[in-house]
């Protein structure tokens, strides 16, 4: 099968990032043949098929690019006509790359899947936070005017109006008739979609995988005592309530990451709390694996976190808050703990709680990696495409 996957960045910038380099291994490992089509950004990996890539968006292209720029609709057509793909599998594409493409691959009778990385198709702003801290949903109706009327782009009238006109354009009924399935990594992900009027039966759940290899370790039980937050230093993640909990406790925090609140979070820190700046995966796999547990504090819509899915992986019980799809990835007592998020009370008590609990560091590993293992992800997204 030949199969082009798109994303607006090519490298490992996050999650939608990493998560379309490992399918991309994957398919090929399986002896499909895969294009990719992307932004031409600095840091992308190096591939044969950036002479197809539009350039790097300049700040007039934002005027442009989000409405299908002709460079994109001119540079995609030539791969598809030059490739002749079975399947398009678009990924994170707004702003940068734009729609556009799901409608030039339908037009030439190519079949179109969607996996949803965040919440764009339902919220101009992506991540339904008002003002970058409230919770936010009055875009699902189908109404973007509120997007412009909070600014809810960067604090920008002008880039919230472009952030509405870009979501009118690209309507609910517009991206059905050109997109065959959306792929929903969580089940909260479909609800979602589904209470913003898109229709169910396009809506197919698959919790994304890992390669679960990079976390096997000689031995799941050795623990020291602390526990580790892994992430970006942002208001979203939840990293100042934690940090607010922790200073009240006597164990062992580590901060992994970096971030614009890196140096707000080490003004209010107290001794228990250690910043590690930023890490490469097999430092991380090393200070989660021995962590007694991780916490994901997060205050957004968390789709399906990869750290959640790494850290049981390695045998690492999660405390995780009760919000996006974070509970799905949890199993009360058993892989972790959940509370509820924003509440600095309760995650305080959950987090004395995880100290005195006893985990099976084995039996999470081992199911972990059974369950996010990269060939059942390959079964079901083959059985998609077909």
């Amino acid at each position: 099968m030949r199969i082009l996957l798109s994303n607006k960045f090519y490298y490992r910038r996050g999650g939608d990032c990493i998560y379309v380099l490992n399918l991309e291994q994957l398919l090929k490992a399986h002896r499909h043949e895969v294009a990719v089509f992307a932004m031409d950004y600095p840091e992308n990996i190096d591939t044969p098929w950036k002479r197809y890539f539009p350039g790097n968006m300049s700040k007039l292209m934002a005027f442009t690019r989000p409405f299908g720029s002709k460079e994109v609709k001119d540079k995609f057509g030539k791969l598809l006509e030059d490739f002749k793909p079975d399947v398009v599998h678009l990924n994170n594409v707004h702003t940068q790359l734009s729609p556009v493409m799901a409608e030039i691959a339908r037009k030439r009778g190519i079949k179109v899947v969607w996996t949803l990385h965040d919440y764009k198709l339902l919220c101009p702003r992506y991540d339904c936070l008002r003002g970058g801290e409230d919770i936010c949903e009055l875009c699902f109706d189908g109404n973007k005017s509120h997007c412009q009327a909070n600014k809810c782009m960067k604090g920008s009238t002008l880039a919230s109006i472009i952030g509405r006109k870009e979501a009118e354009m690209w309507t609910r009924d517009r991206l059905e008739a050109c997109t065959e399935l959306y792929i929903c990594p969580s089940a909260f992900m479909a609800e979602k979609m589904a209470q913003g009027g898109f229709n169910r039966t396009k809506l197919k759940v698959l919790c994304n995988f890992i390669d679960a290899g990079k976390c096997k370790r000689d031995n799941y039980t050795e623990r020291e005592d602390y526990y580790c937050f892994v992430g970006r230093l942002s208001h979203e993640k939840g990293v100042k309530t934690l940090i607010e909990a922790a200073n009240q406790l006597p164990y062992k925090l580590k901060v992994i990451g970096g971030g614009p609140l890196e140096a707000e979070l080490k003004g209010i820190a107290k001794k228990n709390v250690e910043f590690m700046g930023y890490k490469q995966w097999d430092e991380i796999k090393l200070l989660i694996g021995k962590a007694r547990f991780t916490v994901i504090p997060s205050e957004w819509y968390e789709n399906n976190p990869l750290s959640v899915i790494e850290a049981q992986c390695l045998g690492t019980p999660v405390l995780g808050a009760r919000i996006g799809g974070i509970p799905e990835l949890i199993e009360e007592g058993k892989t972790g703990m959940t509370f509820e998020s924003r509440n600095e009370s309760d995650l305080k008590g959950k987090i004395e709680n995880m100290f005195v609990s006893h985990f099976d560091h084995n039996s999470i590993a081992m199911s972990s990696q059974s369950k996010y293992d990269a060939e059942e992800y390959y079964e079901n997204i083959i059985k998609i495409y077909e």
